[in-house]
């Protein structure tokens, strides 16, 4: 079984769609269909059903996939142990962001570590929460930098790097003082925030489930927290949010800031990496260098129990 008709087949597993799955891989769909009409062939099996509610696996797909998985991550871990073996440094490291985190985190680290690192070529995307742990399931980047909302499997390497108080933000003139703010006040303002589905979106229907008070339906939804805090400038409502998205508006004057009341009071920043047994060359400098400069960043703070000492 050759890793590409693999690959191809987990995308149209995980997508139920040969349209879909064409889009993941970057191929035309009829190449999709070719190659997995090839690799029912080969195994002699039906490895999919079609109905009127779209496209499933068969007993013999499922069972398929967690081979493929293995196998995939297996050549995935081979390939990186020969190429420490044979002492090469140099490769492509792809990493995933939220936006935020890339532009206010990232830039500063990683320009630093192009210097020091000359032969390692760097992929910054920029992405969802959701979005992001999908690309680094199917390896379409090595690292992804995002709030840590927690259930992740043991295939994943998780490293809290940063807490970020949370914040309401609100308009520089708001006739509101933090003293004055409680949940049940707070319950019954007009929020802007994300679409569900969204971290930002988490964040804040949790905080308020972290309280003991209902979550309130927000005024408006918007698609990215810059333009929440942009909206709340020009006096459209007020947001919860982590302060880092909030941080440059914030330096401006543009919003103004009190503390969010619940039990809760702080979200973590987290970095996630693929469990292998030997990570490639590129990705290991990349990891050691993220431990030393995050862990010198937040010295000041209490090291998180789920922190990892090394790259693995």
């Amino acid at each position: 079984m050759h890793p590409r008709l693999l690959k191809t087949f987990l995308a149209v597993a995980r997508s139920k769609s040969f349209t879909r799955a064409a889009q993941e891989v970057h191929l035309a769909q009829s190449s999709v269909s070719d190659q997995m009409q090839s690799l029912e062939a080969e195994l002699g099996a039906v490895l999919f059903t079609r109905s009127k509610q779209g496209l499933g696996l068969t007993q013999a797909g499922e069972t398929l996939v967690s081979y493929a998985e293995e196998m995939l991550a297996l050549a995935d871990e081979a390939r990186g142990a020969v190429v420490a073996a044979a002492g090469h440094q140099a490769g492509l490291v792809t990493i995933g962001a939220l936006e935020t985190i890339a532009a206010i985190k990232l830039p500063e680290w990683l320009s630093a570590f192009q210097s020091d690192h000359p032969d390692v070529s760097l992929q910054l995307k920029v992405a969802g929460s959701g979005d992001l742990l999908r690309k680094l399931d199917t390896g379409e980047i090595d690292l992804a930098f995002c709030f840590d909302q927690g259930g992740f499997d043991e295939r994943f390497v998780r490293r809290a790097i940063a807490t970020e108080p949370l914040i309401v933000a609100i308009h520089p003139q708001a006739k509101f003082m933090a003293r004055e703010l409680d949940l049940a006040g707070l319950a019954s303002m007009e929020f802007l925030a994300t679409e569900v589905g969204c971290a930002y979106r988490a964040m804040f229907d949790k905080a308020f489930a972290d309280a003991g008070v209902p979550a309130p339906k927000p005024s408006a939804e918007v698609g990215s927290v810059g333009a929440i805090i942009r909206l709340v400038a020009a006096g459209a409502g007020i947001a919860l949010v982590p302060r880092l998205a909030a941080a440059e508006a914030l330096d401006r004057g543009e919003i103004g800031e009190v503390s969010w009341p619940g039990s809760d009071r702080t979200v973590t920043l987290a970095m996630i990496w693929r469990r292998r047994r030997v990570q490639p060359p590129a990705l290991r400098s990349l990891l050691t260098a993220s431990i030393e400069h995050f862990a010198a960043v937040r010295s000041a703070g209490v090291r998180p129990r789920h922190a990892v000492s090394s790259p693995s």
